[in-house]
């Protein structure tokens, strides 16, 4: 796992600017490169997933188009996680077949999931080494040892049509979480007040007072909530759910609502540990699943709350997604961890290990939410339009790429970006205002040349911004066909280690008619970023911003739109993307704010969609009413 990496980088690059000290260039040691540490123990333990095929995957496409796109006949007409495994999951037969061959070579079978789509097995690194014809060695990378196989793994004859993939063979994740802290941090104090009034201001006409943390009632009164709060929608009924990669402390939320003075529901929260649960620390991104739930609890403050947290590794976080929405209890899901597309492809980087399998893998998930009518968003990422470069292979020694983050690239997925809302600030050193005259594309571009410029500081804030651009992986899906500004991949896109010779570990497909991210968005620049309360890394109060506040606040108002619809919502994407063809922006009713400003380091904002920010932001309670309509 990188996000120790991930953390050191962002926080130096902080360090730096509020010192006013200058960024070398000189490149040092590749902070990427992993060095071998001999075989696995034979007798070291393995925790392993055997993802399973899904029968009839073009039915399931079709009726996971159906069941989402309103007008067809089977809109809304969802289905249990009983029925998807009878209908889609593999045969009884099938799961036997599979675990004999686990089984006759000494490997456990754990639990066999009700989906249909996955076995949990244990066992020794011999014995795994002997069922998939592999060697496991250990690996070193910045001070983590891991154990990946030597080559890839090979599936008798038999199992080659039931099983789509292993996951666990590497321990190794490259998955971070996606939010910063304000480069700036406000002066809280024992007597800073929280509590917000829940007036609203002019939908569209967002203004915020920069030093002074957003809260989730500045969220309701700049994306036009409160009109749902003063008709009695509050959540109640629904059941949010979110799926993370570190423990958290339950009552660092409640003391968040208590303290901007918002009554909750009692006992609200079950902490789900998957797969033996999450670390329970600052360095394991703790505050990154308290803030997680803050903000999806916060906008749906009577709604119920399950915290699906395991650890960070490859098996644990299909499992996590496995169990909640095969649970199907929860009505809507929110991520905020992610990796690049590229750390999956075979490369140097990894060992040329090929883990595409897992697309595979969380796409068949993803698929089974849609038909069950679970609404599912992921963070699209706070690197920009460069996914790599702060999420393990940092520019320069790795040249930058437009890559986009994983699982948000899922087309099956809704992608959550990111905006900047309006302000002006005298940033420490210099003597006229930075100022963003009207909500844009976040991206910190603007903000380096006016530090570099009138603050007198070399800083390298690159490529901090709301994640978005085009996938390499997945087709243009069916949503995305009508919509004007969609893009395909660009030219000339090589990823190369700089450092260790210059090696091109990938070269990115050019031309492709990829799927376009982010869908929508919300603000997440962590200058006019919000209040967090957490007891990890530290107690107390932070200003911070990021994707991964936009993902459980789409949860958060997804709860809004269950209860005020009296069903669940499901599949967000091919209703929005349906309403911004038709109806556009402007007027009294669209649900769309068009962001036509600012840029993500390579896309700007322009009039309609843009892989700056999606769609745009939203009008929620005209998004509910035409929701209601269909």
């Amino acid at each position: 796992m990188l996000l120790h990496l991930k953390r050191k980088l962002v926080t130096a690059s902080l360090t730096l600017l509020l010192a006013g000290a200058t960024v070398s260039t000189a490149l040092a040691a590749n902070p990427g490169q992993a060095t071998e540490a001999g075989a696995t123990s034979a007798n070291a333990l393995i925790n392993a997933s055997v993802v399973l095929r899904v029968h009839n995957q073009d039915a399931l496409e079709n009726f996971a188009r159906d069941v989402s796109s309103p007008g067809t006949s089977n809109f809304r007409q969802f289905i249990t996680t009983e029925q998807f495994a009878a209908r889609f999951g593999a045969s009884d037969a099938e799961i036997s077949r599979v675990t004999h061959y686990l089984q006759t070579h000494g490997i456990q079978v754990n639990e066999v999931a009700s989906n249909h789509l996955l076995i949990k097995a244990s066992g020794t690194a011999a014995q795994f080494n002997a069922a998939f014809a592999i060697g496991l060695r250990n690996y070193v990378r910045n001070g983590r040892v891991y154990h990946r196989p030597d080559h890839n793994p090979s599936y008798p004859a038999g199992l080659v049509d039931v099983v789509a993939h292993v996951a666990g063979l590497s321990n190794e994740s490259f998955r971070t979480p996606k939010n910063h802290r304000s480069l700036e941090q406000p002066n809280f104090s024992a007597t800073s007040n929280f509590v917000r009034s829940s007036t609203a201001s002019a939908s569209g006409s967002p203004s915020v007072t920069f030093g002074t943390p957003l809260t989730v009632f500045d969220v309701a009164n700049i994306y036009d909530i409160n009109p749902l709060y003063a008709a009695g929608i509050s959540g109640a009924g629904s059941t949010v759910g979110i799926v993370t990669l570190a423990d958290f402390t339950p009552m660092d939320a409640y003391t968040y609502w208590a303290m901007i003075g918002l009554p909750v529901k009692s006992n609200r929260i079950l902490d789900i540990p998957v797969d033996g649960g999450g670390q329970l620390s600052g360095a394991a991104g703790s505050d990154e699943t308290t803030l997680d739930v803050e903000q999806s609890g916060g906008l749906a403050p009577q709604a119920n709350i399950r915290v699906y947290q395991a650890p960070n590794t490859d098996p644990a976080f299909i499992d996590a997604f496995n169990q909640a929405i095969s649970d199907n209890v929860v009505d809507s899901i929110s991520t905020s961890w992610g990796e690049p597309e590229v750390f999956l492809y075979p490369t140097a980087f990894d060992g040329n290990i090929d883990n595409r399998g897992e697309f595979a893998a969380f796409h068949q998930l993803y698929l089974e939410a849609a038909v069950q009518g679970i609404s599912l968003f992921a963070a699209a990422g706070d690197s920009g339009a460069y996914d790599t470069n702060r999420d393990g292979a940092p520019y320069p020694f790795f040249t930058k790429v437009l890559t986009v983050d994983h699982p948000a690239s899922d087309p099956a997925i809704t992608s959550a970006g990111g905006t900047t809302l309006p302000y002006s600030h005298i940033f420490r050193g210099a003597t006229v205002p930075f100022v963003v005259p009207t909500e844009e594309v976040w991206g910190w571009q603007g903000l380096q040349n006016y530090l570099n410029t009138y603050a007198g500081r070399n800083v390298d804030l690159f490529s901090t911004g709301g994640g978005g651009g085009v996938s390499i992986v997945f087709q243009e899906p069916f949503y995305q066909l009508f919509t004007h500004g969609i893009r395909t991949t660009e030219p000339n896109q090589n990823w190369v280690d700089v450092v260790d010779g210059n090696i091109e570990l990938l070269k990115l497909p050019a031309n492709f008619h990829g799927r376009n991210q982010p869908d929508v968005s919300l603000n997440a620049d962590p200058e006019v970023g919000y209040l967090v309360y957490t007891t990890l890394p530290d107690v107390g109060t932070v200003q911070a911003g990021g994707t991964s506040f936009v993902a459980p606040q789409l949860n958060g108002i997804t709860a809004l739109l269950k209860q005020a619809d009296h069903r669940r919502i499901g599949f967000w994407n091919p209703q929005i993307y349906l309403l911004q063809n038709v109806l556009g922006y402007g007027g009294s009713f669209s649900p769309f704010h068009d962001i036509t400003h600012g840029d993500n380091w390579f896309y700007s904002g322009i009039a309609g969609y843009d892989d700056g920010a999606g769609i745009g932001t939203l009008d929620v309670t005209n998004l509910s009413l035409w929701l209601n309509a269909f």
